[in-house]
């Protein structure tokens, strides 16, 4: 005689270990091959993360000794023969370019002289309100021509004098004897000068503006006023081109096939600015050259067919030099006005740009390893369905019809 009872928990725990067996068996397989699969992957991605964030840790290591001397008393055998002299003004740091140090917004600065072996160094080092100033101050020191050297954000040599920047410090130094492992000791006092973190680093967003292809980074300047574009060869009267009105200036030289070309391009501080300024400066180069306005050395040096003058946005650019017209128009309408920061030409990297190349690795980390783990279930689970369907069952379990009996006789 068959008598059913009421399913208690006593009744249906065995059933029910019968599950859970069940399901450890299913999930098993994927426990023990998905698992070091996805951490497989996680590793072979670590390093390209751990990279980007090495990258951007750099200039972090510099501006936490922001607080600190501007050059120190020894590095690489160099020894100060006495304790470095504190520049208060621009005066006192540079008499003959004063006036262009100041527009650039030079703060203070540090002198000192440094000896080793019999052979002496001096380095002046110059520190400006943000990066700006320090790149434009280096600009304006450096002459076309001049080879790059591998120092800080950008560097240049003249025989035994180096030119370099970092951060908002422009140094200039002088060997009495260069060697091959002076640039490896320049480095080493790179490392040791205190940078700001934060906007105070960021290059000007102008340079961003300049075309990239065909041009020589050696020679591009940047200016902030009349005496650091004047200083640094601009093309223009620095009158006509409108700094008491907020205008910063950038300018290079172009490589191109008929011809050298200079490209200079001037921002002001809204388009309505830019149109007033770009219609007087056409007007003065449809002028020509005369007493009244006479032409500088750059524009009576370049051939008149192709001085033109071209707006976009707060951006006015001219082109001048000795190319034919038709390269000089294409290069004129590559200037284009982007509200994006640019890297320096030349240059590495800024803080913003590697901050977002680490959070791009570690969305791409992310990515990989939800698409790793859904390609694997849907292996191990297809793999399953496909064994139980050659086997003629349903591919999934839930149609498995499973019951409990109980065969009790009196």
């Amino acid at each position: 005689m068959d008598v059913t009872k009421p399913e208690t928990p006593s009744a249906l725990s065995g059933e029910y270990l019968s599950a859970v067996s069940r399901y450890r068996l299913r999930i098993g397989p994927m426990r023990k091959f998905g698992l070091p699969l996805l951490l497989l992957f996680a590793a072979s991605l670590a390093p390209a993360v751990s990279g980007a964030s090495a990258r951007a840790l750099p200039p972090a290591a510099n501006a936490s000794k922001a607080n600190a001397a501007l050059l120190p008393s020894d590095f690489s055998g160099w020894q100060a023969a006495a304790p470095p002299t504190t520049l208060k003004d621009a005066a006192q740091a540079d008499p003959a370019n004063a006036a262009a140090l100041k527009e650039y917004g030079f703060t203070d600065g540090s002198l000192a002289a440094y000896q080793r072996n019999g052979e002496t160094l001096t380095v002046k080092a110059l520190r400006f309100g943000d990066a700006s100033g320090a790149y434009g101050t280096y600009t304006y020191y450096r002459h076309d021509g001049w080879p790059r050297e591998e120092i800080g954000t950008g560097a240049t040599s003249d025989h035994n004098r180096v030119l370099f920047w970092i951060g908002n410090v422009c140094v200039d130094a002088t060997f009495s004897h260069i060697s091959t492992m002076s640039g490896a000791e320049l480095r080493d006092l790179a490392s040791a000068i205190p940078i700001p973190a934060g906007n105070k680093s960021l290059a000007p967003p102008i340079l961003g503006n300049l075309p990239q292809k065909d041009m020589d980074p050696q020679t591009t300047h940047y200016a902030l006023g009349p005496a650091g574009y004047a200083g640094s060869g601009g093309v223009l009267p620095p009158a006509l081109v409108g700094f008491d009105r907020g205008a910063e200036t950038a300018t290079a030289t172009y490589k191109l096939r008929s011809g050298p070309a200079t490209l200079t391009v001037i921002n002001y501080p809204t388009p309505q600015i830019a149109a007033a300024q770009a219609k007087a400066i056409a007007d003065y180069l449809r002028a020509g050259n005369t007493p009244q306005h006479p032409f500088t050395k750059p524009l009576l040096d370049s051939n008149p067919t192709v001085l033109e003058v071209r707006r976009s946005g707060p951006l006015v650019a001219l082109i001048s030099g000795d190319p034919i017209q038709d390269e000089g128009r294409k290069l004129l309408a590559s200037v284009h006005f982007d509200a994006d920061m640019s890297p320096i030409p030349g240059g590495g990297d800024t803080d913003v740009q590697k901050t977002v190349k680490l959070f791009i690795g570690i969305i791409t980390l992310v990515v990989v390893m939800f698409v790793a783990a859904l390609m694997l279930a849907l292996f191990l689970g297809g793999g399953r369905a496909l064994y139980r369907f050659v086997r003629g069952k349903p591919i999934s379990t839930v149609y498995d019809e499973e019951f409990t009996s109980l065969d009790l006789r009196e």
